[in-house]
């Protein structure tokens, strides 16, 4: 059950203009199931990607990266679910090359202008030549359907679209799309999510914005602190609106563009969590006045991993010493007489215990929200980090044990 997340239909997703969007029913996984993803790009567009940081990642992260790296201008993304050709040695590698080697005899292109994504189970054989042979008979489609093609566990597809003023002269357009519902936490997820946006934004200059927005979206998220093999987010900026390049990170459309594609990276972001595998609350940790970022993001995530934490959530359950478990192991060099807990608007904690005004009641009112927000005040500095996640329930354990089957 999607925690307060509806489907967004192809009317509330613009196209952008350079990007082709064709799908198929390959039959990877299972019949008259749409599988595979194709986005054509045109010769102006620019990418931008960062992947998992699993030293155990997948053939095709390879291969995208490796292409990624030759400079030759990619025309083409083509992505696959039901399967992640991930631990499939030498031949997994063979495979995703040969799927970048039937879409690129399709578009007329070099195979290492084509980026190939999996996402599904790992540690089976890629059946490559259902690939190969749907990649002929793709249908054109909107980004609506590229975003329920590439879903797995989701309940439910993740899309956004934002548009915004650049420079006081154009309007820029943004449309993503994201999968991913368990294997979430950075850096990144089991998630491949893609942006595309008509602006023109330089090679290197499109990198590094992706690198950034990656952080502070994407790398903010976890359902159960497992770090995917395949994760890939990537950023297609096409050139087509009629703004003059962005060719440096001192150009102050720079962070007018950042800011623009921050916000459907977040909205895809924060969906994925609401999408958790069984999860019924949405829960956003906020840390605030620690001495560092790393000190903040140690504590948020101790209390976002916690078994015991998102159980009690789970339960509705105001059983908050366990958040004060967590931080206090945590790694962080916290002293637990400065720092106040608060869940929702209720102070729980102050002075190394119990607040006073603290009651049973209050705590009970908000654990029985389905969005709920903890805060942590450090009073030790002047650095924050806000994390999202969800609770852990019984139909977790159910989707993971029965993913195979």
């Amino acid at each position: 059950m999607a925690i307060n997340l509806t489907e967004k239909t192809a009317k509330m997703l613009n196209p952008i203009a350079g990007v082709q969007i064709f799908t198929a029913q390959a039959g990877i996984k299972k019949p008259n199931h749409t599988d595979l993803t194709l986005m054509v790009l045109g010769k102006e567009a620019t990418v931008g990607a960062v992947f998992t940081q699993n030293r155990f990642c997948a053939a095709p992260v390879n291969v995208s990266k490796q292409h990624l790296s030759n400079d030759n201008g990619i025309r083409a993304l083509i992505i696959n679910t039901g399967n992640a050709n991930a631990g499939t040695g030498a031949t997994g590698r063979e495979h995703a090359l040969q799927m970048c080697q039937a879409t690129a005899e399709q578009l007329g292109c070099q195979d290492n202008q084509v980026l190939p994504f999996s996402t599904g189970v790992i540690l089976e054989p890629l059946p490559i030549e259902k690939i190969t042979n749907a990649i002929p008979h793709m249908q054109p489609a909107n980004w609506a359907d590229a975003a329920r093609a590439i879903m797995t566990t989701d309940t439910v597809p993740k899309a956004a679209h934002q548009s915004a003023l650049i420079g006081n002269y154009h309007t820029v357009q943004a449309t993503g799309i994201a999968k991913g519902a368990g294997m979430i936490h950075p850096n990144m997820a089991t998630m491949l999510s893609f942006i595309a946006t008509d602006a023109k934004i330089a090679q290197p200059v499109l990198q590094r914005l992706t690198e950034e927005i990656a952080d502070e979206t994407f790398n903010c998220i976890t359902v159960d602190g497992d770090t995917s093999t395949n994760d890939s987010f990537v950023i297609i900026a096409t050139g087509k609106s009629e703004q003059n390049e962005i060719d440096n990170i001192a150009d102050p459309r720079y962070q007018q563009v950042k800011d623009l594609l921050h916000s459907v990276a977040l909205e895809l972001a924060q969906a994925i969590v609401r999408d958790g595998e069984g999860a019924s609350k949405f829960i956003t940790i906020k840390v605030c006045n620690a001495m560092n970022r790393d000190a903040a993001r140690q504590v948020a995530y101790a209390i976002a991993h916690s078994p015991l934490v998102k159980t009690a959530f789970s339960a509705s359950d105001p059983n908050l010493g366990r958040i004060l478990a967590a931080i206090g192991y945590s790694g962080a060099a916290v002293d637990v007489e400065k720092l106040k807990v608060y869940l929702g608007d209720v102070l729980v904690a102050e002075n190394g215990g119990r607040a006073h005004s603290y009651t049973e009641e209050q705590g009970q009112r908000v654990m029985n929200e389905d969005e709920i927000t903890i805060t942590i005040d450090l009073n030790q500095g002047q650095a924050e980090c806000t994390i999202y996640t969800c609770d852990l329930t019984k139909e977790y354990v159910a989707i993971n044990a029965d993913y195979r089957s």
